[in-house]
């Protein structure tokens, strides 16, 4: 059994990894958020230590580390908002524990390269948590397309997640805190691409704003036409029919992929993964960040060349 710490416990994803620490046998000691709405603890580990300030946070997880072997943490899950994750990540090495950050581990490639020389230094690990790389139907389709060998495949790649007014007021809708829609959550559909279909070899942004972006891509072995939303008019009349608020879709040479399912388990997976040591590093996602980082600061092309459907009348484009 190991000792856990968690930073952000009254975030959207903590449940996700509380019940991920739950499922592989472990221990959470110690938890901290700034708010202090965490009734989610008792649930999964009403006896947690719980602290509101970062530094008695801070002086806790110091304490176990001097105490004894058995109760230092060694693992510190890092649930908080996108741009302290540099920061909590490096807290977590300086008490000689290992990080698991939620994406994006950075929102600057240049970052990840500070990171890995701190990791050098400390000798522990940092992981991300890139959990559609261990989606089974994610899987199948990158062993489909190795055994296609040097095809390039056509992509439309899709994802509509609604969220309400709240989202622009908070620092989710701030670019310097979450990196922006294309960051904040594009970052592991981009990775889940480079992973399938090799590195980038152009890329073209047709526009970006705070709801909503589209462009295209031309990696290796795929054309892709890509859209992301967190705007709930973009949502397809299918969709809509269902009364659901999110669409995935990923059109794979004119015929749907589907994994829109199968999301419930990957963050235990994920855990299992890292405890074993076979979980991914912060080189493996570095790609990803730079890529994201390269369609935000790319100058927008417009609606010309190869576009999505869905980007036809957005974000001030003709209808």
């Amino acid at each position: 059994m190991y000792n856990f710490a968690l930073i952000g416990a009254a975030g959207f994803i903590a449940p996700r990894h509380l019940q991920a620490i739950k499922d592989t046998g472990n221990k959470l000691s110690v938890a901290m958020d700034r708010n202090d709405s965490v009734g989610i603890l008792d649930r999964y580990f009403p006896e947690a230590s719980f602290f509101t300030e970062f530094e008695r946070f801070d002086r806790k997880v110091e304490k176990l580390r001097r105490s004894s072997p058995e109760e230092r943490i060694q693992y510190v899950s890092i649930c908080s908002p996108n741009y302290l994750h540099d920061a909590h990540i490096r807290f977590a090495l300086r008490v000689n524990a290992d990080a698991i950050c939620e994406k994006p581990l950075v929102l600057e490639p240049w970052n990840v390269d500070a990171l890995l020389d701190m990791e050098q230094e400390s000798g522990h690990r940092i992981w991300s948590v890139l959990q559609l790389r261990l989606h089974p139907h994610i899987i199948a389709l990158r062993e489909q397309i190795a055994a296609a060998g040097d095809r390039i495949h056509d992509i439309d790649l899709t994802y509509v997640t609604s969220r309400g007014r709240w989202y622009s007021a908070s620092w989710k809708g701030v670019d310097e805190k979450s990196g922006g829609v294309a960051m904040n959550i594009g970052v592991h559909f981009f990775d889940m691409l480079l992973w399938i279909f090799g590195p980038v070899e152009r890329s073209t942004v047709h526009y970006l704003d705070s709801r909503r972006g589209s462009g295209y891509l031309e990696l290796q072995r795929a054309r892709v036409r890509w859209f992301l939303s967190v705007d709930g008019t973009d949502l397809p009349l299918e969709a809509v029919d269902k009364g659901q608020r999110t669409h995935r879709a990923l059109v794979l040479n004119g015929k749907e992929y589907e994994f829109s399912e199968g999301f419930t388990d990957l963050h235990s997976k994920m855990y299992g993964e890292i405890l074993a040591g076979r979980g991914f590093g912060a080189v493996e996602v570095r790609p990803a960040i730079q890529l994201v980082h390269d369609i935000r600061n790319a100058a927008h092309s417009g609606l010309k060349g190869d576009f999505h459907p869905l980007a036809m009348g957005k974000a001030g484009q003709p209808s």
